[in-house]
């Protein structure tokens, strides 16, 4: 066979007549099945089809990982179902020609083996992977809002199981090599430097092929699977809603009405991936891909990579942000004043090392990373220091002022704060150009966003700096514009004192957070407020309401003053029993909820979504609807607010924000950064 003639695929043949057939995609930095990619494997499977040859070792020559899924970029140009269909089971019959190669085929997993890739190694006789840290196997389509299409649904259930296949395609999770061995995924998993020899073992010797043990395929059976699905389909309705994130329901659906013809199930397979791809749910979290790429790529890991980090704060966030630094390899410093506030924050750290290492050495490693510092004494070493003390500017410029002296010349200087303009933090430093802000999330070791704030005197290499970093503790940069709320905040602030305010004129909490649950939201903002602390949502309110068209509602302030700030309190809107919320007033029998709870809470985000657009507060409406995504956990399957917004009609909400002004006053007044949007 002409290997030159192949633009994606390379072929040896050793001395045994055994061919390495080798996949490194032109011009990508990492494997995906694009229509090119496809094309040349379908044409050198024909050939090796008539070749014979005494066996087929499938690898990646890129360092990246084996096949990372099918070419995303192609799912955004498909027009219809039927295009669909014919691209998917053209892909199907491709993989199915691999299956049918009568000759022992292995697929060499190294790295990432996800989507489309792992459904390509399903089709090998054989599956060896190393059990290297970043070698990763799953089938995440759900996370796109489609699930399978290249068989993977069909092989994946034979293979080890329905009940472990369809909770790995359910969920989106990937498995490491070794727990891929255990659930019979892959026959032999190898340090890397035995993988070839795994491989080829594999095709000289022809061991017995990997089939699931009795209990496994009694998963799959008739009379069983309708039971499982249902409680399935109860799990996943527990986290998604059918009407929002339709492919979990589908591929349930698939599994339990057509396992038993595997050619049926192939052909429903494509068929109803084919009207997900081509849906606004899979539409929407493809765009979500793409601006999630985007953050990922706008910080350089190489520019900025500190030997030593410095925490100043040891309350939840702070020492949260320190501990995620020690678990991301860095060596960190915590400094507080209160000693008992740095012990709890490091024994929660150890919870997190548990959770994420499992190992006991790797734990204790990070643990060692972590180092409680009561006088300070890291902030000389550190490379950065980051503040993460209370919301109060005076406090923060007094703790400035005794750090800067003390600092490395060309050391980092970050601030926290969720709201403070970095232009009043810094008019008293000495070197104002270092100062950034790297605003984290609660929870930090779930929250994927950091906004890099940008202040007026701020460098732009601090700036770099400041966006390395964070990809480096793999986090996603995002970098916005010093003012009030910078811009999750201050989109979010407008929407959660909409839902306080319906508290006050007498809505039930339930009724207001399941209007928001029902548009999307992850949570609703009543029970969000009370879970992020009232007196921290308190001190943002009063802060933008300087500058913003915000009014704090009273009942908020009366919590607040009684010590009743949510969740860390026990009580807030909602009382917490064993940690799980139950409305302190309960909704009255036979209460009617108004029609307009949703829109009052969207509206006002999107109002001053809008704004931030107008302002400038990022670079474009695709880096915001990612921040807000990403940083609020917006509705992903509509694609973030400005998109929501075009999707919507422009003219439809302000509209719709022109009645609510007449209704309920000027702060529904429609912003001029609609025109932009």
């Amino acid at each position: 066979m002409d290997e030159e003639s192949f633009k994606n695929w390379s072929l040896e043949d050793d001395n045994d007549n055994v061919v390495w057939l080798g996949f490194d995609k032109a011009d990508s930095a990492a494997n995906v099945l694009s229509h090119e990619a496809l094309d040349e494997l379908d044409d050198i499977i024909k050939g090796l089809s008539l070749e014979k040859p005494r066996g087929l070792i499938i690898f990646s020559e890129k360092k990246s990982g084996f096949i990372a899924g099918a070419d995303v970029n192609e799912f955004t140009k498909i027009k219809d179902v039927g295009q669909a269909q014919e691209l998917i089971q053209r892909g199907q019959g491709i993989i199915d020609r691999v299956e049918a190669l009568d000759f022992p085929t292995v697929a060499m997993i190294h790295g990432f083996a996800l989507g489309g890739g792992l459904e390509l190694a399903l089709a090998c006789r054989y599956r060896v992977a190393s059990d290297d840290a970043k070698t990763k196997l799953g089938l995440p389509e759900v996370m796109l809002g489609i699930h399978p299409g290249f068989g993977g649904s069909v092989r994946l259930t034979r293979l080890i199981g329905g009940l472990s296949a369809m909770d790995m395609m359910l969920t989106g999770r990937s498995i490491s090599a070794r727990s891929a061995k255990k659930t019979g995924l892959v026959d032999h998993a190898v340090p890397y430097r035995h993988l070839k020899i795994a491989a080829k073992d594999m095709v000289m010797k022809k061991p017995s092929v990997s089939r699931p043990s009795l209990l496994k395929r009694v998963t799959n059976h008739s009379f069983v699977r309708p039971l499982l699905c249902r409680v399935m389909t109860k799990k996943v309705a527990g986290r998604a809603r059918k009407e929002h994130y339709p492919a979990p329901y589908a591929l349930i659906k698939l599994w339990r009405d057509h396992f038993d013809n595997k050619k049926k199930m192939l052909t429903e397979e494509a068929r109803s991936v084919s009207s997900l791809i081509t849906g606004s749910t899979a539409q929407n979290l493809v765009r979500v891909f793409f601006l999630q790429e985007r953050l990922k790529s706008l910080g350089s890991e190489a520019a900025f990579a500190p030997a030593h980090v410095h925490v100043v704060g040891a309350g939840v966030m702070g020492g949260d942000i320190a501990s995620w630094i020690s678990l991301s390899g860095f060596s960190v410093s915590l400094q507080d004043t209160e000693p008992g506030r740095i012990a709890t924050a490091m024994k929660r750290a150890h919870t997190l090392f548990k959770k994420k290492l499992k190992k006991p050495r790797l734990v204790q490693a990070a643990m060692d990373r972590l180092t409680p510092d009561i006088a300070g004494s890291g902030v000389s070493r550190a490379d950065l220091v980051i503040e993460a003390i209370f919301e109060n500017a005076d406090a923060k410029k007094s703790l400035y002022k005794e750090m800067e002296p003390k600092m490395k010349p060309d050391a980092l200087l970050a601030t926290n704060t969720s709201s403070i303009p970095l232009e009043i933090l810094g008019e008293d430093l000495m070197e104002p150009e270092r100062l950034v802000g790297l605003h984290f999330f609660n929870p930090v070791a779930k929250m994927q966003l950091v906004e890099v704030v940008k202040g007026a005197m701020t460098g732009d290499g601090s700036i770099s700096k400041a966006a390395a970093f964070v990809k480096a503790i793999r986090r996603l940069p995002l970098t916005v514009k010093s003012s009030p709320g910078f811009l999750v905040n201050r989109i979010l602030m407008p929407y959660l004192m909409e839902a306080v305010l319906m508290e006050s004129e007498g809505i039930p909490v339930t009724v207001i957070d399941r209007a928001a649950v029902k548009f999307g939201m992850p949570m609703g903002p009543i029970l969000l407020a009370d879970t992020v602390g009232l007196d921290i949502c308190l001190s943002v309110a009063d802060i933008l309401s300087k500058d913003m068209n915000i009014e704090t509602p009273s009942n908020l302030k009366k919590l607040v003053d009684a010590g009743d700030l949510g969740k860390k309190t026990g009580k807030g809107f909602y009382q917490f029993v064993k940690g799980k919320p139950k409305p302190r007033r309960p909704a009255p029998k036979g209460y009617m909820a108004p029609v307009d709870i949703s829109d009052r809470l969207i509206f006002r985000l999107l109002n001053e979504a809008a704004a931030c657009v107008r302002e400038q507060v990022v670079e474009d409406s695709d880096l915001l609807d990612a921040g807000i995504i990403f940083g609020t956990g917006f509705a992903p399957f509509r694609g973030g607010p400005s998109h929501y917004a075009k999707d919507t009609g422009v003219e439809a909400l302000k509209g719709r924000l022109d009645e609510f002004q007449q209704k309920y006053g000027p702060r529904f007044t429609a912003d001029e950064g609609w025109l932009k949007i």
